[in-house]
C-alpha cells in the first residue's frame, strides 16, 4: 500500500476512533476486508470510499429526523452527503486530486449503483458487513415476518460475487445467532 493510502486510511481511523460507540472504527474494517474479497485488484478511491463511508457517522443522530421511512431516507440521503463532505477534507489534506475524490465521493454516495461495479461492490460489502455484524441484533428486535423481509431486501441489493459470499457467511434464511465462520 502506498503511503499516502495509508496515511489517508490512519486520518479516517482517527476521524472514527472518536465514536462514542465503539462501532463505526469496527464497521470500517469489517468493509474493507469484504471489499478485499470481493476485489483483490480494488481502486485506490474504491478502498478509501469503504474505509470512509461511515467517517463520523454518529455526529447526525437518526433521532433529528422524523420518525418513519421518509425520515430515515432523508437521514441516510444527509449521511451519505456528510461523509462525502468529511472524506474529501481527508483526501485533499493528504493530497489526492480532484478526481480521485469525486470518484470517492460517487462511490460512498451510491452514484450508478446498477452500473457500476465498484459501487457494486461497495454496496456488497456494506450488505455482508451488515449480516456478519449486525443482523443477529435486528433478530431480537423485530417480529419475524419483518427479519425475513430484511433479510430479502439485502440480497436482492446484491451481485451473485456478494451472495455467494453471503452464502459462505451464513445461512440467511435461519435466523442468525451470531456469524458463522
Amino acid at each position: 500500500m502506498d503511503s499516502r493510502l495509508e496515511r489517508a486510511i490512519a486520518a479516517i481511523d482517527a476521524a472514527n476512533a472518536d465514536d462514542p460507540h465503539d462501532k463505526e472504527l469496527r464497521h470500517a474494517r469489517l468493509a474493507t476486508k469484504w471489499v478485499r474479497q470481493l476485489r483483490p485488484d480494488a481502486s485506490e478511491a474504491l478502498l478509501l470510499a469503504v474505509r470512509g463511508h461511515h467517517i463520523r457517522r454518529w455526529t447526525i443522530r437518526r433521532t433529528s429526523y422524523p420518525a418513519g421511512r421518509g425520515g430515515y431516507l432523508r437521514w441516510r440521503r444527509d449521511l451519505q452527503r456528510q461523509h462525502a463532505a468529511d472524506l474529501e477534507r481527508v483526501l485533499v489534506a493528504e493530497g489526492y486530486d480532484e478526481a480521485t475524490v469525486s470518484r470517492v465521493q460517487d462511490i460512498v454516495q451510491k452514484r450508478h449503483l446498477t452500473s457500476d461495479a465498484e459501487v457494486q461492490a461497495f454496496e456488497d460489502a456494506l450488505c455482508l458487513v451488515f449480516v456478519e455484524d449486525q443482523l443477529a441484533d435486528f433478530a431480537t428486535r423485530v417480529d419475524k415476518d419483518k427479519l425475513d423481509d430484511i433479510i430479502e431486501k439485502t440480497k436482492e441489493k446484491m451481485s451473485p460475487e456478494g451472495l455467494s459470499l453471503l452464502a459462505g457467511l451464513t445461512d440467511p434464511a435461519s435466523p442468525p445467532d451470531g456469524p458463522s465462520r
